[in-house]
């Protein structure tokens, strides 16, 4: 929940009314974009640490 809501910057209330699924497909989303922005690694070959799932 606060993955997406320091991202996204919506409500608690918001948040938790989503269903689980919908709540990890915007974290998905988010680990995307920061994958894009990021290119997977920082400079030193770090993992990103913004993937929370380990998605590709």
């Amino acid at each position: 929940m606060g993955f997406v809501a320091y991202y996204f910057h919506w409500s608690h209330d918001d948040i938790m009314n989503m269903e689980h699924a919908e709540r990890r497909r915007w974290c998905d989303e988010i680990s995307k974009i920061n994958r894009k922005m990021n290119d997977d690694t920082d400079s030193s070959g770090k993992k990103n640490i913004f993937d929370v799932f380990g998605k590709r």
